[in-house]
């Protein structure tokens, strides 16, 4: 299999963060050597908090402006950002990951 660029799954609704834990569990199952990270944002990050999820939340990222909106606090391994996720989003895209949102 030829190796494939690092993969960046958006996801800034309940919905596409379901959709983005099923396609990272997918393509680590398809190719266990696939980088796959997960940003949400907006609605997601809410979701991602109030649904853990054992192996996708070790990829997961959240915007720091949505928690700070929110409130709230991560729980392990939930990373939080250092900038907005825009701008990681960005950053990531230019460091030639592939951008997907989900």
């Amino acid at each position: 299999m030829t190796e494939l660029p690092p993969i960046l799954l958006h996801a800034p609704t309940l919905e596409s963060l379901a959709r983005a834990r099923n396609s990272l569990m997918n393509a680590q199952e398809a190719n266990p050597g696939v980088r796959v990270r997960i940003i949400a944002n907006a609605q997601a990050v809410a979701a991602a908090l109030d649904i853990p999820h054992a192996q996708a939340d070790a990829h997961t990222s959240l915007c720091p402006n949505t928690l700070m909106h929110l409130q709230r606090a991560p729980h392990a391994p939930l990373q939080v950002l250092a900038v907005p996720a825009v701008l990681e989003i960005a950053a990531l895209q230019a460091a030639g990951w592939v951008y997907i949102r989900s």
